[in-house]
C-alpha cells in the first residue's frame, strides 16, 4: 500500500508497533488486531520518515521513482538532467567498496553518463545560491529589525513541522528555497533559453540523501503551471541500485566532471548540510 512518499508492506509488517514511538507527532497507526491496516495522520506527519528508520523488516520504506526515471531516460524528447547532493558522495563509494570517507563525485558523474543523463550539475549550486540569498535576506532583515532571528528553510521536514505546529513563527523562516529547489527552478531557466526545449521537455532528477525531499519536490508551489523544478527524486540508495541494474562496474570507472557552469560550487555550498 503506498502512503504518499512511502510503502507500507502488510506481509513483511509483523505489527511490532515500533513505528509508533518513533513520531513524535503520533502521526502513524494501526487499527486493529494483528496484522492490522496501517495509516499515518499527515495533519501531524512531518514526512521525516523516521518510522522507516526503525522498521526492523523493511515493511516500511521509501517510494520509489526509479522507474519514473528510466522511462525519462529512455524518452528521446526529453532532455535529462541529474543533480547530486554533497552528502550522497561518500555513502555511493561506501557501497562499492571504497575506504569509509572517500569521495566519489567523478565515479558518480561517470556512472549517470552511462545510464544516459543528459547534463550531470552538482546541488551545491543550488547551495551557493541559497547563501547568498539567505544572507542577504538576513541583512535587510538586521537593517530593518524584522522577523528575528531567520530560520532556515532548507529542511521541508522542518518547514512542515513549522507550518503544522509553530503556524505563528512562519515569518521568522527564511522565504528562500532549499539549494534542491532553488537549483531545480535555475537549472529549467537557463536550460529552457540554452536549448529552445520547452520547460516540460528538460526533466531535472535530484539525487539525495533525504526522502523528505521527495515530498517537498511535489509541493505545489514548487512548479510553474504545474510543472515541478525538480521532476524527480532518488534517495541514495536507489541510486545505488540503478547502477547495479545497469550492470555497472563502479569500482573502476575513469572519473568524470560535472558540466558546467552548474557543476561549479564553493566550499560554503559543500558544507552547507554540515551541523552549524
Amino acid at each position: 500500500m503506498c502512503i504518499r512518499d512511502s510503502v507500507w508492506d502488510a506481509d513483511k509488517c509483523l505489527h511490532c508497533g515500533k513505528c509508533i514511538p518513533a513520531c513524535n507527532h503520533q502521526a502513524n497507526s494501526f487499527e486493529g488486531e494483528g496484522k492490522g491496516a496501517y495509516s499515518v495522520n499527515y495533519h501531524h506527519c512531518t514526512m521525516c520518515q523516521h518510522c522507516l528508520k526503525v522498521c526492523p523488516v523493511g515493511a516500511l520504506t521509501p517510494k520509489s521513482q526509479i522507474d519514473a526515471v528510466w522511462e525519462a531516460l529512455h524518452d528521446k524528447t526529453k532532455l535529462v538532467v541529474a543533480s547530486i547532493a554533497p552528502a550522497v558522495r561518500v555513502a555511493v563509494g561506501e557501497a562499492f567498496g571504497f575506504q569509509p570517507g572517500e569521495t566519489t563525485s567523478g565515479q558518480i558523474v561517470a556512472s549517470l553518463r552511462l545510464m544516459g543523463f543528459d547534463r550531470v550539475y552538482d546541488t551545491s549550486f543550488g547551495a551557493d545560491m541559497t547563501v547568498m540569498e539567505e544572507g542577504r535576506e538576513f541583512l535587510e532583515r538586521l537593517q530593518k529589525g524584522e522577523n528575528l532571528p531567520q530560520f532556515t528553510s532548507c529542511c521541508p521536514a522542518w518547514v512542515k513541522f513549522a507550518e503544522q505546529y509553530f503556524p505563528e513563527m512562519l515569518s521568522h523562516l527564511s522565504s528562500c528555497k532549499s539549494p534542491q529547489q532553488m537549483f531545480g527552478a535555475a537549472c529549467k531557466e537557463v536550460l529552457t533559453r540554452e536549448t529552445g526545449r520547452d520547460r516540460r521537455e528538460i526533466v531535472v532528477v535530484s539525487i539525495m540523501p533525504c526522502t523528505a525531499k521527495k515530498f517537498e519536490a511535489r509541493r505545489p508551489e514548487m512548479a510553474v503551471n504545474g510543472n515541478p523544478d525538480i521532476d524527480w527524486v532518488l534517495t541514495t540508495q536507489e541510486f545505488i541500485q540503478m547502477v547495479r541494474e545497469s550492470g555497472i562496474d563502479f569500482s573502476v570507472l575513469e572519473p568524470a566532471s560535472f558540466d558546467m557552469p552548474m557543476g561549479f560550487k564553493t566550499g560554503a555550498g559543500v558544507i552547507f548540510g554540515a551541523s552549524g
